[in-house]
């Protein structure tokens, strides 16, 4: 997080950060269509990957292009999202394999934060998926956010400001209710814990700066940062967020505990009042 400027008066910029889902990037490794067999060859013909048209199982496939074979030889970052998530899936259903169940759920979510962020209903509504597939996925799900939250304590926010943009996109960044979050930092302004104070509606968040200020205190806490979510998916902030930022700012000072930052996070944007030189604070 940068130092923001002392002009207090700047307007709110309109360009805003916008954030990519983690691998949407990356391109699903397609099968290559088999040669057809002919029955007066006398040799079998040539193929990279088995065609998808074909019922064939993975542990078929060419030893290198299984999922975990290739996780195990090249890498994780080599595979696709959709051979990622086969690899927890561990098995398709009948006529498809485990790629292409995890290709099918992909498409149907539209992203892959998405089906991260879907409920039990919606993922077991789908033919092949249950309880137990929902389940892998959000505890694989939730050791990202917790590692995530764990490198935010060990290092100071101004080491890696990157970290609290991913931390709070995966936190609250897809969330179809608004919550209103705290971070506590110490002295060295490393992370001494995330807590969810309020929580509202769609639209709307009560929020009560004594509380904060409150509970800010109880963590000895050397400074903050707070932040919520739009789930509307605009990330720039109201007039209601300005006041706020406005009457945290002056509780806090009170207390010599400076706010660093109030953050928006949305589906696909990110908004830093700091980054807009809309917060005032010294510490670097």
């Amino acid at each position: 997080m940068s130092r923001p400027h002392q002009n207090r008066s700047r307007p709110i910029p309109k360009s805003i950060d916008v954030i990519s889902p983690i691998g949407q990037g990356e391109p699903v490794v397609q099968g290559q269509i088999g040669i057809g067999q002919n029955s007066k060859l006398g040799h079998s013909p040539i193929v990279a990957r088995p065609s998808q048209c074909v019922d064939s199982p993975i542990s078929k496939w060419p030893k290198p292009e299984q999922p975990r074979e290739k996780l195990r030889s090249l890498g994780a970052s080599t595979l696709s999202n959709a051979e990622l998530l086969a690899i927890f899936l561990r098995v398709g259903v009948k006529g498809k394999t485990a790629v292409e169940l995890a290709e099918d759920l992909l498409s149907q979510f539209g992203s892959l934060p998405k089906l991260l962020n879907s409920s039990p209903e919606e993922l077991t509504a789908i033919h092949g998926m249950g309880w137990s597939k929902w389940s892998q996925i959000q505890a694989a799900y939730e050791l990202v956010k917790r590692s995530l939250e764990e490198k935010l304590a060990q290092d100071s926010i101004f080491a890696s400001p990157n970290h609290v943009r991913e931390f709070l996109q995966a936190k609250i960044g897809r969330l179809p209710h608004e919550v209103f979050l705290c971070l506590y930092l110490d002295a060295r302004c490393r992370l001494i814990e995330c807590h969810e104070l309020f929580r509202g509606s769609i639209t709307h968040t009560a929020v009560y700066p004594r509380e904060i200020l409150k509970e800010a205190l109880e963590r000895n806490a050397s400074a903050l940062i707070v932040a919520h979510n739009h789930p509307s998916g605009n990330p720039l902030p109201s007039q209601a967020d300005q006041d706020l930022t406005k009457t945290l700012e002056k509780a806090l000072q009170l207390v010599d505990i400076p706010l660093l930052d109030h953050c928006i996070v949305s589906s696909s944007g990110f908004f830093s009042f700091s980054d807009a030189g809309l917060i005032q604070n010294t510490q670097k």
